[in-house]
């Protein structure tokens, strides 16, 4: 099972760079990269109430949505910069390198919340060998980047 997921993160992970080209083709026709991220999230919306509504989904209580913390929000915000930024960015530094330096982002923000179980991750110690492959992450993305 854990192979799946191994499989399925490869997957989603050659999809970003493919979503960006995707995006910034958008941003072509529709002249903005906010609005591209729009039509971009607008589509997702729409996917996933499709799926909701096909595999029947139970839809929560609207005041439980709303029992939260406050920050749970914040994952929307997150979402739309990333579709906006990529589209800026792509064309400016390549798929490429986009793609390294947003891996070294993500692995040095993963090791923070995996040391410290933030947001529910289960700690997991940030070892010397931990911080040394997030470190050959970065060192991959300056290689990336300069050649």
């Amino acid at each position: 099972m854990r192979l799946f997921f191994i499989i399925m993160s490869f997957v989603f992970g050659a999809l970003a760079p493919t979503q960006a080209g995707v995006n910034l083709k958008l941003k072509g026709f529709v002249g903005d990269p906010v609005l591209a991220a729009i039509v971009s999230f607008s589509v997702g919306t729409l996917s996933l109430l499709a799926y909701a509504y096909f595999t029947k989904v139970p839809l929560p209580e609207g005041s439980a949505v709303l029992k939260g913390p406050w920050w749970m929000w914040t994952g929307g915000f997150m979402g739309a910069f990333f579709v906006a930024a990529a589209v800026v960015v792509a064309p400016v530094l390549g798929a490429g390198t986009m793609m390294c330096w947003m891996v070294a982002g993500q692995m040095a923000a993963s090791l923070v919340l995996d040391h410290y179980g933030i947001l529910g991750y289960a700690v997991r110690e940030a070892s010397a060998g931990r911080i040394a492959g997030v470190l050959m992450v970065v060192v991959g993305a300056v290689l990336v980047e300069k050649f």
